[in-house]
């Protein structure tokens, strides 16, 4: 098709269907240069909000660049001139700022003003022209519609002339609308050739004054600036590489050590234990008890604090306080089938807290470290020698020497009763006449027990020759009927010290070597709770009894001790050694040892009474000789080696001794 410069006004007043073809043409081009216009303005205007957003956001750049100096950062290395030239970038952004809010001024004055004014002006006027052009010929039609439709009588003449006024009116109205709308969309030709340049030419001045502003303002003094931090930044990366690089290193250092280091227990057969800590830190299990019978253990990170144990979970600021530990005790003990558990009580007896270590060497470092804390060791000038000189000494204390009675001329007094009233040469079990050696009468590295005897409230089956308890604290009625038709009952007051299984009972110096041994781990680990009890012998049993609740804490059958005797030096120290039963067929050794008020001669005698009254209670007139020898109260009590009886200091007392009834 040829190209169309405009529209012929000539012809609008025709209306022929050529001038029609040709409107379409030109109405046709309105529209597409409509959608066009509606798109080049949602593109410019994207341009505009991103320059308005460019002026906020350097705004807010300047402000958090002001804004490092006020972080409290926790490393603050070299933040001094990061601060000074963060200052200097926050004034250049200020100055930036200001340019580009000129420039988003020029942007909507010379960029977005102009199309938006010819899309509401002439666009919209040629929309509306299209409106009242096409209600013109629609209103034209219609009038020589009904002019065609007058009829031919004479008496219609003036009708026929009112509708001909009509059709001229019409005609007259569609005639001016077509020449308005003809002179319209001829005009469109040329607005939009200049409507489609003149904002571009807004944008582009609009950038190139931005450009001339910027270097005039940061060329003559930006550029010493910007060389200055390039080297800065230079320095910088210099040392990260370094830095780097050592951490390489060190990192491969790290990785190609022996992977027992991850191995929680690896050296459990002969792990390096360090004696000598005054201070311990690391992850350790933390018991505790949720339920009446149900516990957790919950992993915590623990370390030590002068003389405090502090728990720090993890992600938590600081430490608190678990634990005081001057004057507290610390031992080894098992606990819901785990391995390598440890209890701290308090210097008041209190039940302390339990803990569980990750290896055997972790275990005994923390004992130790413990241990020595609670000497006060840290309070010294040298604690670390002082930790070394006393782990030296206890050393020295647990290593196997003679035992006690090596030490001694004379034969054990629980052996010799000569200057007691019994003349019976029989009292005890004669002593060998050789002494073993220590590794003889106990293995090496045996574990002591310090608590076998455990509160009434507390269930105990741990003697495996004794009499189940209750848990309950309550022992049943008929628990010890023997006890009435007992023709011996005596009764003292004991201090359990400790228990361990030995090799041999063949002689009373395994009792003495038990002595030396649980004292010397009891002054290691200053540990000073003892548990006391009623110790009662009758004919047939030996039971440790709760003094306030009455309940039995533990019975052993006297045919079962095999072994008795009292310290020669220390006369409160007695023992005795237990043959048991296993269900294995061997049969188990086991020691005690207890401090007792009074001597422990008197606990000996009582027990071989009563072994004594057990071999002649078959044969009547024997027993009946036996108990004639032992002398009478004026009340009808026996009285054993004429000792009056003691109160818990020592004391002679009215309410307690020892003596039996028979």
């Amino acid at each position: 098709m040829p190209a169309v410069d405009k529209l012929l006004l000539e012809e609008a007043l025709q209306d022929s269907p050529q001038a029609r073809s040709l409107l379409s043409v030109f109405e046709e081009d309105a529209g597409t240069l409509t959608d066009y216009t509606n798109q080049l303005l949602q593109a410019m205007q994207r341009v505009y909000g991103a320059q308005n957003e460019m002026c906020l956001a350097t705004q807010q750049l300047s402000k958090q660049l002001l804004a490092y100096e006020k972080q409290n950062f926790a490393l603050g290395k070299g933040d001094e001139e990061v601060i000074s030239t963060l200052h200097y970038f926050s004034k250049v952004v200020d100055e930036l700022n200001a340019l580009h809010t000129e420039l988003t001024k020029q942007l909507a004055d010379t960029m977005v003003l102009p199309i938006i004014q010819f899309r509401e002006k002439d666009l919209t006027e040629v929309s509306t022209l299209k409106d009242l052009f096409g209600l013109a010929s629609n209103e034209h039609d219609l009038s020589m519609a009904k002019y065609s439709r007058l009829p031919k009588k004479k008496e219609n003449e003036k009708v026929k002339t009112e509708v001909g006024k009509e059709v001229a009116a019409a005609r007259r109205k569609q005639h001016l609308s077509a020449l308005q709308y003809y002179c319209a969309l001829n005009t469109l030709q040329y607005r939009k050739r200049a409507a489609m340049m003149e904002p571009m030419v807004g944008f582009a001045h609009g950038q190139i004054n931005f450009f001339k502003k910027g270097a005039e303002m940061f060329s003559k003094h930006m550029d010493s600036f910007l060389s200055s931090v390039a080297d800065m930044i230079q320095s910088i990366q210099v040392e990260l590489e370094a830095e780097a690089e050592k951490m390489r290193v060190s990192q491969q250092e790290l990785l190609s050590v022996d992977e027992s280091i991850y191995t929680p227990d690896f050296d459990v057969a002969t792990p390096q234990i360090n004696r000598n800590l005054i201070q311990k830190a690391g992850y350790l299990n933390l018991r505790n008890k949720t339920g009446l019978v149900t516990t957790t253990w919950e992993r915590l990170y623990f370390f030590t604090q002068g003389g405090n144990l502090m728990c720090q979970p993890r992600g938590a600021v600081a430490g608190g306080l678990i634990q005081d530990l001057d004057n507290c005790s610390v031992m080894a003990v098992d606990c819901e089938d785990r391995r390598y558990c440890f209890q701290i009580t308090a210097p008041n007896g209190k039940s302390g807290i339990i803990l569980q270590a990750e290896s055997r060497k972790e275990n005994e470092e923390w004992i130790c470290a413990i241990n020595n804390i609670s000497r006060q060791i840290y309070l010294t000038d040298n604690p670390e020698a002082v930790a070394i000189k006393l782990n030296e000494t206890a050393l020295q204390a647990v290593t196997p020497i003679t035992s006690f009675g090596k030490k001694q001329e004379n034969s054990c007094p629980s052996q010799n009763l000569e200057n007691s009233e019994v003349e019976n040469d029989q009292t005890v079990p004669k002593a060998t006449a050789s002494v073993p050696e220590a590794e003889q009468l106990i293995a090496p590295g045996t574990p002591i027990q310090f608590d076998i005897v455990l509160p009434a409230t507390e269930f105990l089956d741990q003697n495996r020759g004794s009499r189940r308890i209750n848990p309950f604290g309550e022992t049943e009625d008929d628990s010890f009927p023997e006890a009435e038709d007992s023709l011996l009952q005596q009764m003292f007051l004991v201090r359990f010290l400790g228990s361990m299984a030995v090799k041999t009972d063949s002689t009373t110096e395994v009792i003495y070597e038990a002595m030396r041994q649980v004292l010397a781990a009891r002054a290691i680990h200053n540990i000073f709770r003892m548990t006391e009890s009623h110790l009662v012998v009758t004919s047939q049993t030996l039971r440790l009894i709760d003094p306030q609740t009455q309940v039995s804490r533990a019975s052993f059958e006297l045919t079962s001790i095999t072994q008795f005797a009292a310290h020669q030096e220390n006369k409160r120290l007695v023992g005795f050694v237990t043959r048991v039963p296993e269900s294995t067929g061997e049969e188990s050794l086991s020691t005690y040892i207890f401090e007792s008020n009074s001597e422990g001669e008197k606990i000996c005698y009582a027990i071989n009474l009563g072994k004594e009254i057990i071999e002649v209670q078959k044969d009547p007139e024997a027993l009946a000789q036996l108990m004639l020898s032992i002398p009478l109260t004026s009340d009808g009590k026996y009285v054993l080696l004429n000792d009056e009886p003691e109160d818990n200091d020592g004391n002679p007392s009215e309410n307690r001794g020892a003596e039996s009834e028979a």
